[in-house]
Order: C-alpha cells, then structure tokens, then sequence
C-alpha cells in the first residue's frame, strides 16, 4: 500500500512539531505490497480500497449509536429526495417518461448500496441537476430525428455504454487522476452547482405563472392559477427566511446551547413544513398554490413495466448512444468523485480511509441499473455530501467547562492543547505519537473529556470561549446514509406520496435558494470576493490572503468565473450536451494554464491547495 502523502513534516513522527496541524492528517501507514497473484496494475486500486476499509466494516455499523446520526439523517432526506424531484420535475413535464417514483427509487438505490457495500459511505448520492440536464438534452436530439428511438431504451444504452466506461476506469485506477484536482476545481464546480440551485428555484416559480390550472380546481380558474403563482412566491421567501434566521440562531449568543444546538439540526426540515402548512391556511389555501406530481405507488411513469427491454433497441442507435455514454462516464467522473472529495475535506478529521477506486466501480453498477429500471441514473450530490458530514461533526474544546460554573478542572481556561507536565526524551515522544497513530487505525481516541458534540460551535459559559471550538471527530458509519434513503421508499408508498402531493413547488424554489446561498457563503470564490469589500482595519493580520497581490486575487478570480461562465452558457442551449467536458477541462487548467500566469508559488500555495487531506488522497496516489 502506498507511503502516507505529503510532506517531509506529515510523515516525520519526531516530535509535535513536526506533525501536520490538518485534524486529518492523524494516521500513518506503512507501506505494505499486494500479494504477487495480484496484477501490479489491473484492479489494483479497487483491491487496496477493498483491504483498506474491510476492517472497520463493523465499526461502522457500531459507531452509530450516537445522537449525531439523527439529526443528520433527518437534514440529509429533506436535502436530498425534495431537491432532487424538484430537479427532475422539468424532466418529468418534458419527457413524460419519469415520474417521483423514478426519482425516489433512484434515491433509495444509490443509499442501499454505497451505504451497504461501499467504501465511502459519507458520500450522498442521489439524482442531481446535472444529470437531468443531460437526461433532457438527449430527450431534445433524439425527438427530433425522423425514426427517434424509444426513449428510454436509448437512455438504457447510454447508461450501459458509461458503466463499462465506469469499470475500465476503476480496473485502470484512472481515478489516481483525482490527485490533480484541487481547490481551483471544486470551488468553480461548487460555484456553478450552488448557480444552478437559484436557478431552478427562479425556475420552479416562473412556471406557475405559465401554468394551465392548479393542483385543486377554483370557482374562478382565470385567477387561480395567478393567484398560486403569487403565493408561490411568498411561501418561497418565508421558507428561505425562515430557514436562514433558525441558522442564525444557531449561531448567536441567544438562548441555551441545547437549543441553539436543536436550531442547527432541525431548522431547515421545521422551515420547510411550517412553510408548506402556512400553503393551507386562509387566503393562501383558497389560492390553491402549485403542489408536487405524483403518481400510484410503486409504479413507475405511465404505468409502464419496471424493466426496460434496451436490448431490443435498433443497432444503429446502440452506436449513437456511445457517444451521449462518454459525456455521461465524463460527468460522474468529475462530480461523483469530486463529491466525495468534498464529504472528506481537510476540515474533517476522519479516521477511516476512503475508497474511490472502488466507489466508482459501484458508481458503474449503479448506472447499469439504473438503464435497467427506466430510473434517473444517481451520483454524488453537491452540497448534500459535505453538509451530510458537516452534520456528524464532532465539536470539542482542549478544556472542557462546566456550563454552568465555568471551567470544571482550571482556574482559567486555555483553549490550546494541553502540554505534557514533564518533557520527555525524543525516543519516548516517537514512540509515543506512534501509538497515538497505531490507535487511531483501530479506534478514534479517548477522548470523552475533551468531546463537546455542539457542531454549532456555539456554548454557554467563557464568552471568548466558542471561537476555540475545533472539530474533533465525524460519526462515521452508514446508517444515516442507509436511512434516508429506506425513507424515500416508504415515500413511495400511498400515504405518504399523497403528503408528498402536498407540499407546494414554491416551497422547494425556497429549499432551492436556502441551498444555494448556503453553498455559496462557503464557497472559495465567494470568499476570495468578498476580500475586498472587507475593512482593512477589522481584517485579521493572518490572513493568509493579505500576502497576495490584489491583481492576483482578481486574476485567479477571473479564471474560476470563466469556466463557471462557460458551463453555465453551455448548459442552456442545445450543446448542454458537452458540458460535462467543459467542467472536466477544469482540470488541466489548473495544471498547465494557472502556472503559466504571473502567479509566485507562494501566491499559488495560498489561492489554491488540495481539497482533501494527505490521508484522504493516500486512496488516489497522494496530492501533487
């Protein structure tokens, strides 16, 4: 197996100063050769991911049992499955050959088996924007051929021609090609997606205006349908003020720490049903605002069988179909992995090593699949997958204080790692954060006196004492992921698909942007902008980007608006189809492109760096 990545500094166990200051960057493996039968080069990737996460198959499924894991699966199922059917919903109006069922099946597939079998279940995979674009672009260039095929056979192709693609990828570990992908990318693709979440929460609520009639006929059905498109609106704004002022006191210094805590946890999914049920109250009930499409439980689209026969497709289309397959394999190539890149990001410190050769081989099944059934095909979600981790976020502080009496054990609280109360000898210092490492492999460390699980990063008590918080562990297991997705399967059940019926589209545009803004605020590029309209004189002295040239932020700017401008122009024509090689070309941009520009390397290491930590990218080959 390969050496642990990064510098000279990570990997030296000599003493604390030595070791890398990423809460990540906690393990150290030696290395380790694959058995002689083992091809040096075929599957071998797919064989160290599967040797790597084996042992802690178990512990994954044991380290569930901790609170964390419920408000994460409850936040993840609402960010996931409405999302994603008000994604499909201009898919479904146009095609005609998808339905809500589709969409939570697909759901409930990519969480069965990425939480069940796969190595990085922190990952949430579902249906996403990109891919109903893509769906789209295919339905528009084959119903305008003379002879256009059926339309969900030739899909069927496409996803059959991108898994094999899939497969040879992960039997190449052509996923060590992750190692080039760093910030530059993912905040661009970040940008873009975070984009595309207020544009299609515009979207939602634009097309009411248009709309023949109302979910629920009116005595007067020349105004219902204006009337709704109004109060979409409105329903729209409260659910995103609403879900951004429990945010904010999550925040704040206002009420106690449990509740500010349940703030964090339980605001958005309160917002969006508080929302939904002002739809039903008075004047805004007679308005008989736009709700959901669905369909009769467990039964797709049309009512048409489950299994799509593609293998009766004409041969000529099989053909065409390899093509649309490529654009496919080169989408999931960059978001799925880039997702996963993101859910185990250097502000997390994990201690279970990823997968992504392997992840990707099942990506391929289940696209396969998902041709099979007639289902939009899943992948890894954008900004599902990291705020599913951020959402079993682990808080602790150096000293832990009483909340009520201050500190339980000092006199003045320190918020800095505690010291050894002797020095020792450089020999029993290694051997000692060897240990350290050594357990961290088996367990996460003793650490229950140091643990404050508030992801908050709020408490009461020492007021300087909050901004300290620094996360300390993830919950990291698979039934969160497993959960949400088995409850997009009871929604596929009568009952609930009649309450899923009842929740108004302007609801999810206001999810949409709650979404999209969220994303936003902690996106790279949006941070590097709002530089400079920060008082020099508030602006910490350690900012790292006070280092760097004003022109040279503006120009690393630039680049990243280019390419976000360029997949976003693409997608709305005709050519969408070619997007996804638009976003990959990210890429070597970075790598041949940005160094080539009039940027020192002490400027790049500050505008851009690795997405993940060196024990993340150990799956990969390590960072450059």
């Amino acid at each position: 197996m390969a050496e642990f990545s990064g510098s000279s500094e990570d990997r030296a166990p000599a003493g604390p100063s030595s070791i890398s200051r990423s809460p990540s960057a906690t393990l150290y493996r030696t290395g380790r050769n694959l058995s002689s039968w083992i091809p040096s080069s075929i599957g071998r990737g797919i064989v160290r991911d599967i040797r790597a996460r084996v042992p802690y198959y178990g512990s994954d499924w044991t380290d569930a049992w901790n609170y964390r894991v419920v408000p994460a699966i409850v936040l993840i199922f609402f960010a996931n499955v409405l999302p994603g059917i008000a994604f499909s919903l201009d898919l479904i109006e146009t095609t005609q050959q998808y339905g809500v069922a589709e969409v939570l099946l697909s759901s409930f597939m990519a969480a069965f088996i990425f939480s069940i079998f796969g190595a990085q279940p922190l990952c949430i995979a579902g249906v996403t924007g990109p891919i109903t674009v893509l769906n789209k672009t295919i339905f528009d260039i084959i119903e305008r051929q003379p002879d256009a095929p059926d339309y969900l056979q030739f899909v069927g192709w496409v996803y059959l021609w991108g898994a094999v693609l899939h497969w040879i990828t992960a039997a190449l570990n052509w996923c060590d090609f992750l190692r080039y992908v760093t910030l530059f990318s993912c905040d661009t693709f970040g940008f873009y997606v975070s984009w595309v979440y207020l544009q299609y929460g515009v979207q939602v609520i634009t097309r009411q205006f248009s709309s023949d009639g109302t979910s629920t006929p009116s005595s007067d059905p020349s105004t219902a349908p204006l009337d709704g498109a109004f109060v979409g609106i409105i329903l729209a704004l409260l659910m995103t003020v609403t879900a951004f002022l429990f945010r904010s006191l999550s925040l704040s210094a206002y009420f106690h720490r449990h509740v500010r805590r349940f703030f964090a946890d339980y605001g958005m999914p309160i917002s969006l049903i508080a929302s939904s049920a002002m739809a039903y109250w008075g004047h805004l009930n007679a308005a008989n605002p736009t709700t959901l499409p669905t369909g009769h439980a467990f039964m797709p689209a049309g009512d048409r069988p489950w299994l799509v026969r593609f293998w009766e497709l004409d041969g000529k289309w099989v053909g065409i179909a390899f093509p649309f397959g490529f654009a496919l394999w080169v989408l999931f190539f960059f978001d799925h992995n880039v997702s996963s890149l993101m859910a185990q990001g250097t502000e997390f410190p994990l201690r279970k090593p990823p997968g992504f050769h392997y992840d990707f081989f099942l990506l391929g099944v289940t696209t396969f699949v998902a041709g099979l059934l007639g289902i939009p095909a899943p992948n890894g979600l954008i900004p599902q997958a990291p705020i599913h981790t951020t959402s079993l976020l682990v808080m602790g502080h150096s000293n832990k204080l009483d909340i009520e009496g201050g500190p339980s054990t000092d006199e003045t609280p320190t918020c800095n790692p505690p010291t050894p109360a002797e020095p020792k000898q450089s020999g029993d210092l290694a051997n000692d954060e060897n240990v350290m490492r050594t357990r961290s492999r088996i367990r996460a460390p003793l650490t229950d006196d140091l643990l404050e699980p508030d992801p908050t990063c709020s408490r009461d008590g020492e007021g300087d004492a909050r901004r300290h918080e620094f996360p300390v562990a993830v919950v990291e297991q698979r039934v969160s992921n497993l959960a949400q997705g088995s409850l997009c399967l009871v929604l596929l059940t009568g009952p609930f698909l009649h309450v899923l019926s009842l929740i108004p589209r302007g609801v999810l545009a206001g999810l949409f942007w709650y979404m999209g803004v969220d994303a936003l605020q902690g996106n790279g590029i949006t941070r590097k902008i709002f530089y400079f309209f920060r008082d020099k004189a508030l602006t910490p002295a350690e900012e790292p980007l006070r280092r760097v040239r004003k022109s040279r932020i503006l120009l690393f700017i630039a680049v990243q608006l280019v390419g976000f401008g360029a997949t976003m122009a693409i997608t709305q024509t005709i050519a969408a189809i070619g997007f996804p090689i638009i976003i990959f070309l990210l890429v070597p941009t970075r790598m041949w492109l940005i160094p080539r520009l009039p940027f020192t390397p002490e400027e790049l290491a500050i505008l851009d760096g690795p997405t993940a930590s060196p024990f993340t990218m150990e799956s990969v080959g390590g960072s450059i």
